[in-house]
C-alpha cells in the first residue's frame, strides 16, 4: 500500500521487451536506498515488485496485464517516473490509501496557470468518472491529488508548485497520457451498493422512473 506522495523522480535507463513481461530499470538515488529484491515500488502509480537491484537502480519485470492498463506499456528510454516506497507499518498517511492497481488510463486536456497552482483537467473512461467526485482523492500517475471540479467526461485537480516541479507533471503536456487509480473506499461502496441494489431489483430504469434520477439515466442495473 502507498499513499500518493512522490518520494522522487526517477528516469528510465532500460525498456526491454520480452516475449512474456518487459524489463524496466530505473535509476533513482533516494528509494533504492535500503531498497530489497522482492520489495514493492509505485511507479507512476504501479505497484511494481523489484526484480533486480543495481547500486543506483532498481529493474521491474513488467507483465502485459499491467503494460495494457497503464502508460507503462509506451515507456521508453529517459522518460521520467514518480516513485514511492510501500508505507511502512506506523508510517505517516500523508495522502490517501493508494494500491497501485491501476484502474485505466486518462488523458491530459489542458495545463493552465492560475494564481499560483497549476490547474490540470483530466478526460477518463465513463467507469472511471462516475467514481469521480468533488473533493474526493484520486491518484494520477501515483500522485494523492484532490479532485477540484467533474463533468460528464473531464475532472480537474490543481497542483501547488512544489508538486508540479517535484513529479512527471512538470513534463506532462495536453494530449499526454496518464495512469488513473480512484478511491478504494469508493470503488468497494460501491460494489457493495451495486450488489444490495440488484438483490433488491433496484434499477436506474425504475429509479428514474420514480423521480430519483433525472429522464435519460436508465442505462440499466
Amino acid at each position: 500500500m502507498f499513499t500518493g506522495i512522490v518520494e522522487e523522480v526517477g528516469k528510465i535507463t532500460e525498456a526491454r521487451r520480452g516475449t512474456s513481461a518487459t524489463r524496466l530499470t530505473v535509476q533513482c538515488n533516494v528509494v533504492a536506498q535500503g531498497t530489497e529484491v522482492g520489495q514493492s515500488i509505485a511507479v507512476s502509480g504501479v505497484c511494481l515488485t523489484v526484480s533486480a537491484r543495481y547500486n543506483m537502480r532498481l529493474a521491474f519485470d513488467v507483465v502485459a496485464e499491467t503494460l495494457n492498463r497503464s502508460t507503462l506499456k509506451s515507456a521508453r528510454i529517459g522518460d521520467i517516473v514518480n516513485l514511492e516506497r510501500a508505507l511502512p507499518v506506523g508510517g505517516r498517511i500523508g495522502g490517501h490509501f493508494v494500491l497501485g492497481h491501476v484502474d485505466g488510463v486518462g488523458k491530459v486536456v489542458s495545463v493552465t496557470d492560475k494564481a499560483n497552482a497549476k490547474v490540470v483537467r483530466i478526460a477518463a473512461p465513463p467507469e472511471i468518472m462516475r467514481l469521480v467526485l468533488p473533493k474526493g482523492s484520486i491518484a494520477i500517475e501515483g500522485i494523492s491529488l484532490t479532485v477540484v471540479d467533474v463533468d460528464d467526461e473531464t475532472f480537474s485537480v490543481w497542483l501547488i508548485p512544489h508538486t508540479f516541479r517535484n513529479t512527471t507533471f512538470r513534463e506532462r503536456r495536453a494530449g499526454e497520457s496518464v495512469n488513473l487509480e480512484v478511491d478504494i473506499l469508493g470503488k468497494y461502496v460501491d460494489r457493495l451498493l451495486g450488489l444490495h441494489m440488484e438483490d433488491l431489483g433496484v434499477t436506474t430504469a425504475k429509479l428514474a422512473e420514480a423521480g430519483f434520477l433525472p429522464s435519460g439515466s436508465e442505462t440499466g442495473a
